[in-house]
């Protein structure tokens, strides 16, 4: 944008606002993420390309000067970084930590940039980044090359779905513009990119130096080789295909509007196709159908929404319509299943437990789901297929994804937004996991649930009492066996119809297979959580006597039942007390270091934060604890006719 441009916009600006705005309105948004590794200069890349662009105002200008001669890390140059670097912690390191977003417009379009962070351990911030991004600008390093995390980030830019990368080889004013320099990294960098079958479709090399400004808003003398468009031609100039609005229509309920009696409208943002008044939709996972009646925005009803605009639509039909389901083409639905291949990135310091439960946010639907150990992993190196039993952090690999119940889908390749999806820490709310799904697997869609005649209803009323699940936690040596067997017998004499699972037990049998690692231990509770779902589908009162050290895998449990079936108790007996208690000499064994994953010892118990029950076991005998639970019982109304 020349200085001509730039006082034009401003005459206009105090002279017709009105006319200005419509003028910016018309023009193509792009949306694109400079990426790399640490030090290539992405934030002075960015705050350049603001420069140049006549982005900044004077007071900005002055800010930033101001700041250079602070923090900067050019001398007496303005250090361009520290437009984007907001941060404290970046501005005195001189990276780049959290994603900064930044929006400005040339005379040929509208941008919004964001400035992704190269080291490793913040690459889930690049994922965000690379999320909503039509392109990308990945730098290298003129003298360095392609690194390991050039590759990496590339690779996730293919996962994603970015089709157009713009290789931006950086600092050639370090190398004297080295034409030979540049050709050599070009030629590495595109011999990894052919590795990724295409899911690239086009590379644009550009000689930069970010600092200097070469090749940034015109030709640079310094690279009389170089014959392509300067870095904003090129983005003013790229066709960046936008299919969203050639798919099938796509709305997910986010707010179901209803202000008085006599409107009912479902608000939700387009992720595909186009809708008008009168379009029959079909609504997931219910099936129901119906037709759009309004279509009603803030300006008022409209005649026509495409993706990407915010809306509210009526429909001619009341349907039971609640957040998270699906608005979608009569015609061409999306898929409805509850187990999918995907592929994940791990982003969490933590690995991934295969078969624990996590939160799966997929669109506007949140559910309970669990991933099973990876088909393989992806080296990001040679993009090799690697064997592996979990994922760490910043891996990626392909796994098998299992939901609580079935949602709207599409395959990542067709809809971004309806095939992606999030993992989330029950524990934390911290976002663990991103991830794309490759397809349904046949047998989630295979598979139906049978109805039968007689129910838990019908089962508890002949025996005469209410189900429950009875699951008693604590350290080993804590007398959650002792106080279980206790608590049956009583039931028992009372006529209670019970079972009784004790952890060593069902080790002999159901989960002979498994050991005591942390996924065993979560593949353990899993199998005894389903064991005693069944036991209360039958009408019994199930008692489980488990260290089950882990929260997570306990809500698991407790989230398989009915509310108010799952009482928690707490067998809280200190771990003084059961070393010195050690019945079967397992504390020994674990501090001299011959049983590994021992809990209490060198594996951690998590103990309960809220249980219906709190034993202490040095205050009560095994027998008054036994008689405090029956008592519970009672007093929930459990025992009904045999209280």
């Amino acid at each position: 944008m020349n200085a001509a441009a730039v006082s034009s916009d401003r005459a206009l600006i105090e002279s017709d606002i009105e006319q200005y705005l419509r003028t910016h309105e018309r023009k193509s948004l792009l949306r694109f993420i400079t990426c790399g590794s640490v030090d290539d200069g992405k934030s002075t890349l960015i705050g350049r390309m603001l420069y140049e662009a006549k982005a900044l105002l004077d007071d900005q200008l002055s800010a930033l000067d101001a700041e250079s001669k602070k923090h900067g890390t050019q001398g007496d140059d303005l250090d361009f970084a520290l437009l984007v670097d907001g941060l404290s912690a970046e501005r005195e390191q001189g990276i780049t930590i959290d994603v900064a977003y930044r929006f400005f417009s040339t005379d040929k379009r509208k941008f919004i940039v964001a400035d992704t962070p190269g080291h490793e351990q913040y690459t889930r911030n690049m994922i965000t980044g690379a999320s909503t991004a039509d392109l990308a600008v990945i730098l290298i390093d003129a003298r360095k090359g392609v690194l390991t995390q050039t590759r990496r980030h590339s690779y996730l830019v293919s996962l994603v779905g970015i089709k157009h990368v713009v290789l931006a080889i950086n600092k050639l004013d370090l190398v004297g513009y080295d034409e030979q320099v540049f050709n050599e990294i070009e030629r590495e960098y595109r011999a990894f990119i052919e590795r990724l079958n295409g899911s690239i479709e086009q590379v644009t090399s550009i000689p930069l130096s970010a600092l200097r400004g070469d090749n940034i808003a015109e030709a640079s003398a310094n690279t009389p080789w170089y014959t392509g468009p300067s870095l904003l031609e090129f983005l003013e100039s790229v066709r960046v295909d936008t299919t969203s609005a050639k798919t099938p229509l796509r709305m997910p309920v986010q707010w179901v509007n209803r202000p008085n009696l006599d409107f009912r409208g479902f608000s939700g943002r387009l992720l595909g196709g186009v809708v008008k008044p009168g379009d029959a939709v079909r609504v997931l996972p219910s099936g129901k159908t119906s037709t759009v009646a309004r279509i009603v925005s803030l300006d008022g009803d409209k005649s026509e929404a495409v993706s990407g605009e915010s809306v509210t639509l009526t429909l001619a039909d009341e349907i039971d319509i609640s957040r998270g389901d699906v608005i979608c083409a009569a015609n061409d639905p999306a898929g409805l299943a509850d187990q999918f291949e995907a592929t994940i990135a791990w982003l969490d310091e933590a690995p991934m437990l295969p078969g624990r439960s996590y939160l799966v946010k997929i669109g506007a639907s949140t559910v309970g789901g669990s991933i099973a150990k990876p088909k393989y992993v992806v080296e990001v190196n040679t993009l090799d297929h690697l064997v592996a039993k979990t994922l760490n952090v910043n891996e990626v690999g392909v796994c098998t994804l299992t939901l609580d119940r079935a949602v709207a889908f599409d395959p990542y390749a067709d809809n971004r937004d309806t095939g992606s999806f999030i993992v989330i820490d029950r524990l934390t709310n911290h976002t663990i996991a991103a991830g794309t799904i490759h397809f349904a697997l046949r047998r989630s869609q295979n598979i139906h649930w049978q109805a039968l005649e007689v129910d838990q209803a019908a089962r508890a009323r002949l025996n005469g009492h209410k189900p429950c699940v009875l699951w008693l936690t604590g350290l080993s040596g804590s007398g959650k066996s002792t106080i279980a067997n206790l608590v049956e017998r009583k039931l028992h004499a009372l006529g209670v119809r019970t079972y009784l699972l004790d952890g060593d037990n069902v080790r002999h049998g159901l989960n002979k297979d498994l050991g005591f690692t942390a996924p065993d231990r979560i593949e353990n509770i899993r199998r005894i959580g389903e064991v005693a779902k069944l036991m209360v589908d039958a009408g019994l009162v199930v008692l489980t006597a488990f260290i089950s050290p882990f929260r997570s895998e306990r809500k698991l449990a407790r989230d398989m039942v009915r509310d108010g079936e799952f009482i928690e108790i707490f067998v809280d007996t200190p771990l003084a007390v059961v070393e010195r208690r050690d019945p079967k000499g397992l504390y020994k064994k674990a501090r001299r270091g011959e049983l590994k994953n021992f809990t209490g010892i060198d594996s951690p118990y998590e103990a309960p934060e809220a249980p219906e029950l709190h034993v202490e076991t040095e205050k009560l005998s095994a027998d008054a604890a036994a008689e405090r639970i029956v008592a519970e019982l009672r007093a929930r109304g459990v025992l009904g006719l045999h209280a």
